[in-house]
């Protein structure tokens, strides 16, 4: 599945015995030529742990226009998925929410 920046995504997250995984939400943050060509997306962590908190953690706050069923936010946890393991996709993340993720990275990435 071949996706756009800032889409929302399911996506198998193994357990640690690596013989089961889960589905979770994660962020699309590489364009399509880049997912085209490398068969893999650059993706962020999306979760609902907000008991744990990390620096540059993004709140996102339209989360149910984004196809989010409660409230979460994107995590600095970013990490490279083969394409044919994205299993859908759930919505886009709203303008306002992807000023402030891109904001979050050019912190994070220093660019």
């Amino acid at each position: 599945m071949i996706c756009s920046p800032f889409d929302i995504v399911d996506v198998p997250f193994p357990f640690s015995d690596m013989l089961r995984s889960k589905r979770r939400k994660a962020l699309v943050l590489s364009d399509a030529i880049f997912n085209q060509q490398n068969a893999s997306s650059l993706l962020m962590m999306i979760t609902s742990a907000g008991r744990s908190a990390w620096h540059l953690d993004v709140p996102l706050e339209h989360w149910r226009q984004a196809g989010l069923r409660k409230p979460c936010l994107a995590r600095m946890k970013l990490f490279t998925l083969d394409n044919r393991l994205i299993l859908r996709t759930v919505g886009c993340l709203a303008a306002e929410d992807q000023r402030r993720v891109i904001r979050a990275l050019r912190s994070a990435l220093s660019c």
